[in-house]
Formats: structure tokens, C-alpha cells, sequence
């Protein structure tokens, strides 16, 4: 009986390793469309979907290795990558406005 308990802790193992590594594959590609696109949305976000793929790769890290530390972890990053895709975000919508606002002077002139 014990035996079954060991082949299953194996298929979770290799699941949980194959699933990082398509994750850490994923933020990649996430980092290349922060890197390449072509708009500053596209590149707000991407950095959100870094943001949170890398929650989903600490929670599935705390899971395999059976450290409750890094719940608490995952949680403080959230914290940050929420309040940094604002300031990105706060920060384009200022400068979105001030060309807008500027083309219309020029425009009036």
C-alpha cells in the first residue's frame, strides 16, 4: 500500500517540475513582448503577466518543497507587482495626456 503513495508522490514531482519549466518558458516570452511591443500598453501588459506568473511559480514552489514562508511570499509580491503595474500605468495615462494635450495646442495655433 505504501508503495502506490511513493509512485504517486513521483508523478506529482515530475508534474510539478514540468509545469515550471513551461512557465519559466512562458515569463520568457512575456519578457520578449515587454522587450519588443510595439505599444507601451502591450508592454504594461506583459509585465503584469510576469507579475503574476511568477505568483503562480512561487505558489506551485511552496507546494513542491513544502516551505510555508514562501506563501507569505507570493503574497508580498503581489502586493508589489500590483501597485507597480499602477505607477506604470499612472505614469503612461500623464504622459499620454500631456502629448494629447500639447497636439491640441499646436493644433489650435
Amino acid at each position: 500500500m505504501g508503495k502506490g503513495f511513493e509512485t504517486l508522490d513521483g508523478v506529482y514531482e515530475i508534474f510539478f517540475v514540468a509545469f515550471l519549466i513551461i512557465m519559466a518558458i512562458m515569463v520568457m516570452l512575456c519578457l520578449i513582448r515587454a522587450i519588443l511591443g510595439p505599444k507601451v500598453a502591450d508592454r504594461i501588459v506583459a509585465t503584469n503577466m510576469m507579475g503574476s506568473m511568477i505568483m503562480v511559480i512561487i505558489a506551485a514552489l511552496t507546494i513542491v518543497l513544502g516551505e510555508g514562508y514562501l506563501a507569505d511570499i507570493c503574497l508580498i509580491y503581489a502586493m508589489i507587482s500590483f501597485l507597480a503595474v499602477i505607477v506604470l500605468t499612472k505614469v503612461y495615462t500623464g504622459v499620454y495626456l500631456k502629448k494629447k494635450m500639447e497636439e491640441e495646442k499646436n493644433g489650435d495655433n
